[in-house]
């Protein structure tokens, strides 16, 4: 349950701050990678805290993280989270959002989001692809094709 809160937070701090990123987009007077840049400085400060409350006072976060994980883990942190997930998935969606309609765009991409996971979740990781799973995603995809088409 405590995920499933979470993660709805994270979906509702999303929406309203994509809300903002399109509305000072529309105004022209900020373009895509400027917003991206500022996003990541501000939010920069903030990640490190929660970090450092999660190492230095919660205890549910490993301190020496950095000495003790293997390269490859390493790299599959460098790369995918940090180099595919927060640089480019950012720059196409912001680029995207300077586009188009914040009501299609987030749509598609947060839609794509979960159904790439739940593949290679069931492709690379080994997860269970549950007929329920299957459903959920094709209703997703389904629900975007009709919210976003013409």
């Amino acid at each position: 349950m405590k995920a499933i809160l979470l993660a709805a937070l994270a979906g509702l701090c999303w929406g309203v701050g994509e809300l903002f990123t399109k509305s000072v987009l529309h105004t022209k007077q900020v373009g895509p990678f400027t917003a991206i840049a500022v996003r990541s400085t501000v939010a920069l400060p903030f990640i490190w805290a929660a970090y450092a409350i999660a190492v230095h006072r919660l205890g549910n976060e490993p301190a020496r993280w950095w000495r003790t994980a293997e390269p490859v883990t390493l790299l599959k942190l460098a790369l995918g989270s940090g180099l595919v997930a927060g640089a480019a998935a950012m720059i196409f969606f912001y680029a995207a959002l300077s586009l188009g309609e914040i009501s299609r765009i987030k749509p598609i991409a947060f839609a794509l989001a979960p159904a790439t996971a739940v593949l290679l979740g069931w492709l690379v990781l080994s997860e269970p692809m549950t007929l329920k799973k299957t459903l959920g995603v094709a209703l997703i995809l389904a629900g975007v094709v009709v919210l976003t088409g013409r």
